[in-house]
């Protein structure tokens, strides 16, 4: 069967073929370091976790690249009012981050980039805009000039003539939501109140790369050109991936990416979940209410990519009990398992087979989870009554396919073994005891007090947890015993 995916680019759905076979790269817009990120945005970086996992179940090698924007007006704003460096303020961040991304089964990406790692890259885009007319320098500050770029706002079906031409958006604030007009790519000039946090040499001047810039760098950094999709929520159509697209189209002469996938909100009594507005949660607010991350990560992918999802306690309720239904059922199914000994065929691997392929044909249509569900709940139905008629019991080989058929579907899904994996887990209490204390030795290494660090790896590893530093940031585990 052929994967087919809603291109926002095109607005209809396409069937997907990547540029390299057998290979897809792919971008997904990350997490801005400057507070804990909420459920909501989990709900975005959830959806793209089940894209990953169907490429890779329909047999393709996926790159990934998650950028960490660790620079823009909310970080340096946050730094300077706590009086700490870029990387002391956003360092713990990417640390729950990091924690709280692993807790809820998301795979891991190949690359995840820090926007301050990469600001060379970005002036040299920026010149590279310059000499081909489609950039212009004011006062220090340099813009991107829409009005040379005739495919602008393609993405976002803006209308050009509307286009506001010669105005321009002086930085990243707000993150330019409404209009189209010329947006920055380096912001220069004197700013004082933002003292030495975020300041970088450029032919220009001192100043900072525009939010905007980051992406489009990033990308190209690690992703061939084109790459094959990118991904991010709906709120960022405009002006965030309509600005990439003229950044790195503008610098390159080349399309940026060919498919674009866009995720709806995640809604808190019909309103959107955001810090703004004060209506959210975190994956600790959740847990310390005694919900568990499979029951949570069974809710944020219970619905369509495509369609806002209505986050609320009974919904998360709901989503434990069919948590609770899967692990039941999968116990259930291994008790079965009995010698042949002459004992009549089931239907099992026939619903097996059944259930896998109406499983695939969901997410060949625009990665569909809830009809996936579906066929998943329909084949848990279906089992058990067969189980059921055949006095609970059913041939070993018959067994094996059913389970064989289960763990496939969730190797998609991620809840089933997300749950099996907390059944063996710490307590909540020293769960976060531990987080305290590694989010306290991230901050330690950050300010260069090596040996508070040491010290602190040295009290987890005394309780049997090891640390692991990785370039992503540092992540514990439960050392292995024997």
């Amino acid at each position: 069967m052929a994967l087919r995916l809603y291109n926002t680019l095109t607005r209809r759905m396409e069937e997907f073929r990547p540029v390299t076979n057998g290979q897809v790269s792919m971008y997904t817009c990350g997490p801005t370091v400057y507070d804990h990120a909420h459920v909501g945005n989990f709900r975005t970086f959830l959806c793209e976790d089940v894209l990953r996992r169907y490429l890779k179940w329909k047999g393709f090698a996926v790159v990934q690249v998650r950028n960490l924007t660790d620079v823009d007006d909310r970080t340096i704003h946050a730094a300077v009012e706590r009086g700490i460096n870029l990387r002391q303020l956003t360092q713990p961040f990417i640390e729950a981050f990091f924690a709280d991304h692993d807790r809820l089964g998301i795979e891991r990406a190949e690359f995840y980039p820090r926007a301050t790692d990469y600001v060379a890259e970005m002036v040299k885009m920026t010149e590279r805009l310059m000499e081909r007319g489609l950039a212009y320098e004011v006062d220090g500050s340099v813009y991107f000039d829409i009005s040379e770029f005739p495919d602008y706002g393609q993405l976002a079906q803006l209308d050009p003539a509307a286009q506001q031409e010669g105005e321009r958006a002086a930085g990243d604030e707000a993150y330019d939501r409404e209009d189209a007009r010329d947006f920055v790519l380096w912001k220069g000039g004197e700013r004082p109140e933002e003292g030495d946090v975020a300041v970088w040499d450029s032919p220009w001047g001192p100043g900072r790369p525009g939010w905007h810039l980051e992406c489009s760098v990033l990308a190209l950094s690690h992703l061939p050109q084109p790459f094959d999709i990118h991904t991010g929520g709906i709120d960022l159509i405009f002006p965030h991936h309509t600005n990439e697209i003229a950044q790195a189209e503008g610098a390159t002469r080349k399309p940026f990416a060919r498919f674009w996938l866009h995720a709806k909100h995640a809604l808190i009594d019909g309103r959107k979940m955001s810090k703004s507005e004060g209506n959210f949660y975190t994956l600790a607010d959740l847990m310390e209410r005694g919900y568990k991350p499979s029951a949570i990560r069974r809710l944020l992918i219970s619905g369509h990519y495509r369609t806002e999802l209505n986050f609320t306690e009974a919904g998360l309720e709901d989503a434990a009990r069919s948590v609770e239904r899967l692990i039941e059922f999968r116990r259930r199914l291994a008790m079965s398992r009995v010698d042949a000994d002459g004992r009549p065929a089931t239907r099992l691997p026939e619903l097996a087979a059944a259930a896998l392929q109406g499983f695939e044909a969901a997410l060949d249509e625009d990665i569909n989870v809830a009809e996936a569900w579906g066929s998943l709940f329909s084949f848990v139905r279906e089992v058990n009554s067969e189980l059921d008629k055949a006095e609970q019991q059913a041939r070993a080989d018959e067994v094996e396919a059913a389970l064989d058929a289960l763990d496939s579907m969730d190797r998609v899904l991620g809840v089933l073994a997300l749950a099996e994996t907390e059944a063996e887990s710490v307590s909540d209490d020293k769960r976060r005891w531990i987080e305290d204390l590694v989010a306290e030795r991230a901050e330690a290494r950050a300010t260069g007090d090596y040996g508070r660090a040491d010290e602190i790896r040295q009290q987890l590893a005394g309780e049997g947890i090891e640390v692991e530093d990785t370039p992503a940031g540092s992540r514990w585990r439960l050392a292995r015993q024997g």
